[in-house]
């Protein structure tokens, strides 16, 4: 991205509804993983260069489980390039995978789009998570759209800097922005199928509500040129807001 004093600034998002995938810009794994509201138990490392976890001889691959996933979050993944991989249950059912399921992944993992619906009975996989510089432009299948709009609720919440309110004896505390509801996100659906911005440089507000303005910039698989429309578009007054009522602890998504 040109502008990295930008970096952290905004989210994009560009919803393919029918073929269940997200376009993400700004979103890292480990925003994913705080966010997700059904975590994965366990995670078939496709592309990556972590260097913990285990083998399955099978599949020949690394994959790590619900008590190593920490260690990947504290590395750095960004660094990997390309971070891809898919979730499932048991590593039984990768012993059951056949040689076209896993040519499957692995095709998937290096064009970055399926060959079928990637979601198998087999796996029992929530996620399909491909990533080219985690956070840069991400594309993320999602099984449920439910688990979708939950977790870019929580994102945007933790994005967000916290309120700051003096105590009766002058000292200053943080109250934590609420999480937004996964039914407000929805709203935003539509809005999401054309390609959005999240602007947190432009966030307003006072001790009563708290404002983030939205852009609809369009469909995009260049970050640097999202970026240059979304600059140009701010200028002007947005498509749509997430606004908290900060007494309440309540959001709304507002439709211009």
């Amino acid at each position: 991205m040109k502008n990295q004093a930008a970096e952290g600034n905004i989210i994009y998002i560009h919803m393919n509804h029918t073929a269940r995938y997200i376009l993400s810009s700004g979103i890292q794994f480990s925003d994913f993983m705080k966010g997700i509201p059904v975590k994965p138990s366990n995670l078939l490392l496709l592309k990556h260069q972590f260097e913990d976890g285990y083998y399955n001889m099978h599949t020949r691959l690394n994959f790590i489980t619900s008590e190593n996933v920490e260690q990947l979050l504290e590395d750095d993944v960004f660094r990997y390039e390309e971070f891809c991989w898919v979730d499932f249950s048991d590593e039984e059912e990768l012993n059951e995978l056949t040689g076209q399921e896993l040519a499957e992944f692995l095709y998937l993992s290096h064009i970055k789009s399926p060959l079928r619906p990637p979601f198998y009975r087999m796996l029992g996989n929530q996620f399909f998570y491909l990533a080219e510089g985690d956070g840069i432009f991400n594309k993320t299948y999602y099984k449920k759209w439910e688990h979708f709009f939950a977790m870019i609720g929580v994102v945007i919440s933790n994005r967000m800097s916290p309120g700051r309110e003096r105590t009766l004896f002058g000292r200053r505390k943080y109250r934590p922005v609420p999480f937004i509801p996964a039914d407000i996100i929805q709203i935003l659906g539509g809005q999401m199928k054309e390609g959005i911005v999240f602007s947190f440089d432009k966030v307003t507000g006072d001790r009563l509500k708290m404002e983030v303005p939205i852009w609809i910039v369009g469909d995009f698989i260049d970050r640097d040129e999202m970026y240059e429309e979304y600059l140009q578009l701010s200028r002007h007054a947005p498509n749509a807001r997430l606004v908290l009522d900060r007494k309440a602890g309540e959001w709304q998504a507002l439709l211009e």
